[in-house]
């Protein structure tokens, strides 16, 4: 993989790490529920569900980690493509700017390792 490609690949995998602290350990904090637009009720009621949804998403900047550590081309693209899968669902069901925030970087990282960038 290009030094860009690991770039991206590594942003996308910090991107799941910050995920991960969000949903795992700030959900019901105010930083969380302004991220995530919710009362501290709605927060404190899906806290469980956001706790595993951010364990995924830990494991998600694990494998990106380490497809860059082991410079594992295949192993980059099926965690990118895993990453891209979530976030066009998430933008589909939840709000598009999920798209934004994950999708699209997914995307560009595909296209980097891909395309040799």
């Amino acid at each position: 993989m290009s030094h860009i490609a690991v770039v991206l690949v590594l942003l996308v995998a910090l991107l799941h790490a910050f995920f991960l602290v969000l949903e795992m350990f700030l959900w019901t904090r105010p930083y969380g529920r302004k991220v995530f637009r919710q009362s501290l009720e709605q927060a404190q009621q899906s806290k469980v569900l956001a706790a595993n949804q951010g364990l995924y998403n830990g494991f998600l900047a694990a494998g990106l980690v380490w497809s860059v550590l082991t410079m594992q081309r295949d192993v980059a693209l099926f965690f990118l493509g895993c990453v891209l899968v979530a976030g066009v669902y998430g933008a589909a069901t939840v709000n598009r700017r999920i798209f934004f925030v994950q999708a699209l970087p997914a995307l560009v990282a595909i296209a980097a390792v891909c395309f040799g960038y």
